[in-house]
């Protein structure tokens, strides 16, 4: 799922300054590997700039509807995938095992269900952004406009700013870079071409960073298994690995019985399984199926069959992590027990500058200790490709959402010139939103910053999730009880969202004095609840109030997604002339203005020269339909099968 899967109270904040491990010295070979690896991306990235149709809205923010699978399920990985996913989900590892690779199995599920149910419901409603669907779907504005203003929120406020802390954090222990420094050059590259470049950019730059993670990552995991003795030995010495230095009459320090089990016991396991198969599924499905930043992908795709192509083969990919990022975790517990699962806060605060706990610093510590120069220059390129993707994808797709809900709710009659130049200028001002985070990361010592950010998920997204269900699933609801069913949700999540930051939970050896909702409702089974009295709300609101008259709701849900009847829009004809299916030429107004003004409008392809790459009949015309050739239909269906056998054949042997 997403990556900011974290341990309990390990990811307190840092100083600046590298914290005390071995000196390392960085060597010529690995500064020459991250030059070459960052001419590579802005290579890549200009070309894809210059290639991409950006003078439309269309082309910009989708890319021109020209996609093939293969980047989008590159893409649909990398996007996911950042470094937080490499710091958070090894660092669980480390602490408690093989379950937090459940997390990323799930996916394949959700991404199936993505390409098969939500997409061509997408396509058939012509939407480009996921509260422009509910407003077509639902009519009235208000669950537009609070569901574009809580998507940015959220993903400044978790994936944005967990990206940038686990990137961060992870530069500074293997090369002890300063902080402020490093992440400003990343920030920047990442702008550049994604203010220059759109979508395009973004999602064929994606393609290489995927390759870069994968390549680098199985080349430290064949290190680091050869290292311990394969499986076998791994198994053997992660239940031996227990610090030197413990908290007396605990047991903290032991690692759990059921660490190499996925499944795990419904009431006092650390991830319950019915929470890991039911209660993560409702977080995965608002992840995959109707978060901006995941669904643009899909729907930059040129037919039906590309977008399923691309969830298949992103399912493929998201079965890897379990094996390049949650047992290395694992092994660097076994090679490295007194630092990275360190119980002892004196210790902990000597070895990682925070007292709750080492294990996030598990998959830094694997780098530094076991990968030979140059490779460890491979190593850092993986973890930059890693930040620098999400982050892509995130500011793409933020700027989507502010550009079309936003601003042309704002302004209806702003032309596709200034629509272009806004979503640019929204990016530049998330780089500067990030920048200005960088220090409330690291000042929030406690940790509860990152801990807290998958539970932040389970709080907010579940009524997301309700919504769509109800409203792809269900003709019969409508506006007043979506909008009731949300607010409702956001109550109920934010009183426990409040609880749990206002109580901490225990160390190791205190008593739990925490209110029992907190201390025996496990997160993912909150999920679960925090979905089903949404729903339930809908369901009452929607039948005491009026039906949505059918003639509005063809092809919006997925019983009426094949019809041809003509649609009467019910957020009225006016706003709903969307900027990126009309695909306006761009305004051909003279390029007024001083030399510099002119280059930059260069540098976006805003001159209107390239407005000839891609004529509009290709941007929309197939993409609109849901058809899709037999052969190739039946290859997807194929494939999807193949996948899901493969996934249940691992939750088996693991579980």
């Amino acid at each position: 799922m997403y990556a900011s899967v974290t341990t309990d109270g390990s990811s307190a904040g840092f100083s600046t300054a590298a914290p005390p491990s071995k000196d390392l010295g960085v060597e010529v070979a690995d500064i020459a590997v991250v030059v070459i690896y960052f001419i590579i991306v802005m290579v890549v990235g200009i070309w894809s700039s210059v290639r991409a149709n950006r003078s439309t809205v269309g082309g910009y923010f989708l890319a021109g509807r020209s996609m093939t699978w293969w980047p989008i399920g590159a893409s649909l990985m990398s996007s996911n995938v950042g470094s937080g996913l490499f710091i958070g989900l090894a660092g669980t590892g480390a602490a408690e095992g093989i379950a937090v690779g459940g997390f990323e199995w799930n996916a394949a599920w959700v991404l199936v269900a993505l390409g098969w149910i939500f997409i061509p419901v997408y396509i058939s409603a012509g939407v480009v952004t996921m509260p422009e669907y509910l407003a077509k779907r639902f009519g009235g504005q208000r669950i537009r406009i609070y569901m574009s203003v809580l998507s940015l929120i959220l993903y400044v406020f978790t994936k944005i700013s967990t990206d940038i802390f686990s990137g961060a954090l992870f530069i500074q222990i293997s090369f002890g870079w300063d902080l402020y420094l490093s992440t400003g050059i990343l920030l920047l590259v990442t702008a550049i071409y994604t203010v220059a470049g759109g979508l395009a950019a973004v999602i064929y730059t994606d393609v290489l960073q995927t390759l870069i993670m994968v390549v680098g990552s199985f080349a430290l995991m064949f290190i680091a298994f050869s290292k311990v003795g394969w499986y076998e030995g791994l198994v053997e010495r992660y239940m031996l690995a227990v610090p030197s230095v413990t908290v007396t009459n605990t047991t903290c320090h032991l690692p759990r019985n059921d660490a190499f089990h996925l499944f795990r016991d419904p009431v006092s396991g650390d991830l319950p399984w019915p929470g890991l198969l039911f209660g993560l599924t409702v977080l995965a499905t608002w992840v995959w199926c109707t978060d901006q930043v995941i669904v643009q992908r899909s729907l930059s795709a040129k037919s039906l069959s590309h977008a399923k192509g691309g969830s298949v083969l992103g399912g493929y990919l998201k079965l890897l992590p379990m094996f390049f990022v949650v047992m290395p975790g694992m092994i660097s517990r076994a090679l490295f027990p007194d630092e990275v699962a360190c119980v002892d806060p004196a210790v902990c605060q000597r070895v990682c500058g925070a007292s709750v706990g080492c294990s996030n610093i598990a998959y830094p510590k694997l780098v530094v200790e076991l990968m030979p120069v140059g490779l460890r220059g491979l190593m850092l390129a993986v973890m930059l490709a890693a930040l620098m993707s999400s982050l892509t994808s995130i500011f793409n797709s933020s700027s989507t959402l502010f550009t079309l809900d936003l601003y042309h709710r704002a302004r209806p009659k702003a032309s596709e010139r200034e629509l272009m130049i806004v979503g640019r200028l929204f990016i530049l001002v998330l780089v500067c939103v990030s920048l200005l985070w960088i220090p409330v990361i690291q000042t929030a010592n406690s940790g509860q910053l990152f801990d807290y950010i998958q539970s932040v998920t389970s709080f907010l997204a579940p009524p997301i999730t309700a919504v769509f269900l109800m409203a792809i699933f269900w003709p019969r609801a409508n506006e007043q009880g979506a909008f009731w069913g949300l607010m409702s949700g956001l109550v109920v999540g934010l009183i426990r969202m409040v609880l749990e930051f206002s109580y901490q939970a225990p160390s190791c050896g205190q008593p739990d004095h925490r209110p029992a909702i907190l201390a025996n409702v496990h997160y993912l089974y909150f999920a679960l609840i925090l979905m089903a009295l949404t729903c339930l709300i809908i369901v009452a609101v929607s039948l005491a109030t009026a039906p949505i008259p059918k003639e509005h709701l063809h092809r919006l849900t997925w019983w009426s997604r094949y019809s041809q009847e003509p649609r009467i829009d019910l957020s009225g004809p006016q706003v709903t002339s969307n900027p990126v299916l009309s695909d306006l030429s761009p305004d051909s107004d003279s390029l007024s203005g001083s030399w510099w003004c002119r280059a930059a409008l260069r540098l976006c392809g805003l001159t209107g020269s390239s407005s000839e790459s891609l004529s509009p009949v290709t941007e929309s015309s197939e993409l609109n339909s849901l058809q899709e050739e037999p052969l190739w239909r039946q290859v997807c269906n194929v494939n999807a099968l193949l996948l899901l056998t493969i996934n249940v054949f691992l939750w088996g042997y693991f579980a």
